[in-house]
């Protein structure tokens, strides 16, 4: 155990892959897609609802890796999902992936094994706390495909890998953060 580990450890601290961050502090969970409209936006929206209902000390935010300047609103059928679970994301806007929420996010979960590939290329410092929603959950090798364009019923398929794949990576990032 180096010094800074050791120090930590006595303060009272818990040491996360690359962060050291207070016992009390929320685990940071930042969920990627490409342009933060729909599938990531989703996954962000019902894990707080999951967080809040369960009291989990996480704390969670969605970006995109190719964000479109000109269309940042919610998509309309993710927004219908939503608002069919009692959430509205009317106020939300798309965010690019920056280098601080990297840096301050202990995990990393994207919709794809390219969303993933992009993210540990632009940052290899994040590459052990970066995952695929599906391989955190459930060691699956599956991509959550994007519905963007779509219509509804491909929207409901993406909502129902993140109802499978978001509790079981909610519950092992809360065992981990133990």
């Amino acid at each position: 155990m180096d010094r800074r580990h050791a120090l930590t450890m006595m303060l009272g601290f818990a040491v996360t892959p690359g962060l050291a961050r207070a016992a009390s502090e929320p685990l940071k969970i930042a969920f990627v897609d490409t342009g933060n409209t729909g599938r990531s936006l989703m996954a962000e929206m019902l894990s707080r609802d999951m967080i809040r209902r369960r009291n989990l000390n996480l704390a969670v935010i969605s970006r995109g890796l190719d964000v479109d300047p000109f269309d940042e609103a919610p998509e309309a059928n993710a927004a219908i999902l939503m608002s069919e679970r009692g959430i509205d994301v009317a106020a939300h806007r798309a965010r690019a992936l920056a280098a601080a929420d990297v840096a301050h996010a202990d995990l990393l979960l994207t919709m794809t094994s390219k969303h993933l590939q992009n993210v540990v290329a632009a940052h290899p410092q994040a590459a052990a706390r970066t995952f695929t929603l599906a391989q955190y959950a459930s060691n699956a090798a599956a991509d959550i495909p994007d519905a963007w364009g779509k219509p509804m019923a491909d929207y409901r398929v993406v909502l129902k890998q993140l109802d499978l794949y978001l509790p079981l990576a909610l519950a092992r990032a809360t065992a981990s953060a133990r």
